[in-house]
């Protein structure tokens, strides 16, 4: 059974976020893409796949069965038997199209050499989690792109200020390595949303010559998913690339809305903030773009209040 088994109502909509590491035959996935495709229309689920020689990355929402069709699909893969995924619930379905892609890296870093299939670090299930990070002695490091962590993350956790995982190894190299030098930590111990940045990272670190390399298994979906809310460390809402935006504590779609001009979350004060327009500007954008792109903006979010369909980023899985 796939972790992260909930149980829905009749009109809920289910959400599999998933991805595993694994060599891949690259002959054989334009064929897989093929069935991949033809699965999951068929059975009305939407999302994105991304498929690799390194393996398999993706989410996907629809009804319940035909998820956990297209999920027992990739299982029958050889080497991804073991796949997981963390399962949620929309009111809604998530997204607004399904794609599956083949691609260079299921989660872009731009370093060939980097093979996790073969090397990792340290997984850490969630109940172990915290006991690592509270100690004074483990360097905590939050993987994910600066926006998501202005939304949510561990308490004392370093915020690398990347904007795109393509940035982490030259991170690594200015920031992290000297600081690694300075305080010489017992542990370095990663995160991402779903394990699966964090886990290649892991893997780039081993192929530098760092060493105590951790990562959370399954992710922060996972940690909010098994440790109760009341013992939990994390602080604030978790971004997730859908329609839901972030998710609280209990996997419930949380309280953000995303800028459609720039894709970026926005709480529920910065809707109040005079640089925002629905689907046109908000205060991180309004200078990004021009008259001309906000006229484009607006006249894009004319069609999409008429048709009552929210399309925009939520139509691209990103990394997890």
């Amino acid at each position: 059974m796939a972790s992260g088994s909930v149980t829905g109502t009749a009109a809920a909509t289910q959400v599999a976020a998933f991805y595993r590491f694994s060599t891949m035959d690259a002959e054989a996935l334009p064929a897989l893409r093929d069935d991949l495709h033809h699965r999951a229309e068929a059975n009305g689920v939407r999302g994105t796949i991304l498929l690799a020689a390194e393996g398999v990355n993706g989410t996907i929402s629809g009804p319940e069965a035909g998820v956990q069709r297209v999920l027992q699909r990739l299982r029958q893969i050889r080497g991804l038997e073991p796949l997981e995924a963390k399962l949620s619930w929309a009111d809604r379905q998530a997204f607004a199209r399904l794609k599956v892609r083949i691609k260079r890296e299921i989660v872009t870093m731009g370093c060939p050499t980097v093979r996790p299939a073969e090397a990792v670090g340290t997984y850490v299930p969630p109940a172990q989690w915290d006991a690592l990070i509270s100690d004074p002695e483990t360097l905590v490091i939050d993987t994910r792109n600066s926006y998501e962590v202005a939304v949510g993350s561990f308490k004392g956790s370093i915020d690398p200020g990347t904007e795109s995982f393509r940035a982490f190894p030259q991170w690594v190299e200015q920031q992290l390595r000297p600081l690694v030098q300075q305080r010489r930590p017992k542990a370095i111990a990663l995160f991402c949303t779903g394990g699966i940045r964090c886990e290649k990272a892991t893997a780039y670190l081993l192929q530098q010559g760092f060493a105590g390399v951790h990562h959370l298994q399954g992710g922060i979906l996972r940690y909010l998913e098994e440790i109760p809310e009341e013992h939990s460390s994390w602080q604030g809402e978790c971004f997730v690339f859908d329609q839901r935006v972030t998710v609280n504590h209990r996997l419930e779609p949380g309280s953000h809305s995303l800028c459609y001009a720039c894709g970026l979350p926005l709480a529920p004060e910065e809707l109040e903030h005079p640089a925002y327009r629905e689907g046109v500007s908000c205060h991180h954008c309004i200078a990004r773009f021009n008259d001309s792109d906000r006229a484009r903006f607006a006249e894009r979010q004319r069609q999409l209040d008429s048709q009552h369909v929210s399309t925009g980023v939520a139509d691209t899985t990103a990394p997890r």
